[in-house]
Order: C-alpha cells, then sequence, then structure tokens
C-alpha cells in the first residue's frame, strides 16, 4: 500500500466513522483488505534505502481534520548516532504490504539526515505503561468503590429489616419455648425425686 492509499485509507476511515445514517455509524467487523494500525504499523521497522533497521514507527501524525499527515519514528542506536524521535510527513515513508506484514521505508534516513533532524516536541510527553497501569488501577479501584458505596446504601435497609426480623423470631422463640422449657425441668425433677425415692432401703419390719 502505498503513502497516499494508505493516507487515503485513514481518512477515509476517519469521515466514516462519522455517523452519516443509523446504518453507517459503526463497523460490524475488520475486512480483508484492512488492518488496524496498531496492529501492523505502530511498532513497524523503518529501513533505510539500503534496508537496514534505522527504528520504528512510535505514533502517527493527525491534524485537526483527522487526517494523518505524519509517522514519529523512534530512532537512533544505529548508523552511529544517539536515540531520538524524529518525525517525517507521510509522503516520505515508503509503505508496502507484504507477505511478511508491513514494509516501511525511509528514503532519506542517512546518518547525516537524522543527526541533524530535530528532536520531536510533543505537547504533551507520553505516558509510560507504568503509569497508565497505575491510572488503570486507580480507575478500577474507584469504579469498585463506587459499586460498594452503592451496594451499601440500597442494601442499607433491607439489611436493618432483616436484622429486626431476626431479632423478632428470636424473641418470638424465647416466649413459645418458656412453657414448654419450665414443664421439661418440673418433669425431671419429678423424675429425679421418683428414681431417689426407689433407690432407698425398704425399712425393716418390726417383730
Amino acid at each position: 500500500m502505498t503513502p497516499k492509499l494508505l493516507g487515503v485509507a485513514f481518512a477515509a476511515f476517519f469521515i466514516g466513522a462519522l455517523p452519516a445514517a443509523a446504518d453507517d455509524s459503526f463497523f460490524a467487523e475488520q475486512k480483508p483488505t484492512e488492518y488496524l494500525a496498531k496492529d501492523r504499523l505502530i511498532g513497524a521497522n523503518v529501513h533505510d534505502k539500503d534496508g537496514k533497521i534505522i527504528g520504528h514507527i512510535n505514533d502517527l501524525i493527525i491534524d485537526g481534520d483527522n487526517r494523518i499527515v505524519g509517522a514519529v519514528i523512534s530512532a537512533g542506536g544505529v548508523l552511529g548516532i544517539g536515540k531520538k524521535e524524529v518525525a517525517v510527513p507521510l509522503a516520505s515513508l515508503g509503505i508496502e504490504s507484504t507477505d511478511d506484514g508491513i514494509s516501511v521505508v525511509l528514503p532519506i534516513a542517512t546518518k547525516e539526515a537524522l543527526t541533524a533532524a530535530p528532536d520531536y516536541k510533543r505537547v504533551k510527553p507520553p505516558k509510560g505503561w507504568l503509569q497508565r497501569a497505575v491510572e488503570k488501577g486507580q480507575e478500577l479501584r474507584d469504579t469498585g468503590k463506587d459499586a460498594y458505596d452503592a451496594a451499601k446504601v440500597q442494601a442499607g435497609p433491607a439489611l436493618e429489616k432483616a436484622k429486626q426480623a431476626a431479632k423478632d423470631a428470636l424473641e418470638a422463640a424465647k416466649q413459645q419455648a418458656g412453657p414448654a422449657l419450665e414443664k421439661a425441668k418440673q418433669e425431671a425433677q419429678d423424675a429425679i425425686d421418683k428414681a431417689k425415692q426407689a433407690a432407698q432401703p425398704a425399712e425393716a419390719p418390726k417383730n
């Protein structure tokens, strides 16, 4: 896929993503002729004209009209230059689909060109994976806390009602069991008294 076709494809994606009609508001699935930037373009190796890897695509630059206008390349560590981020217009990249995936070539990539290229300045530094993980964890904790608090509020009256019902049932059981318990105690005492009397030796007859 050439840079021009790639730009058209992405532009079509963003334009198509706008809800023109109810049936066109969502994409149901990925077509065989489409690919996702995160899957095949972001992170793809970038080669110079001789096929040497000079870095990889770190991000895409999108303008105010939602058009992809460039790519941010993490370069360095090769060709004798230090690691840096540089950005180039999309048209500067040769992007083709191959059997092995996406092939990205930056013909102007030379040691001199990359050394002289300015470091790309972001408006806001990208978040590292650790920061994103911490924020996601905080989001999940906040969501869980909100759900717990809501459950407590909803369950409060029901819990108090259940406690009162259990207390009432216990008092009723005590009241019902009272007479039966006293009767059982009395019957047990009578049985003990009878047993004691039966165990006493009979008096010897008088002459």
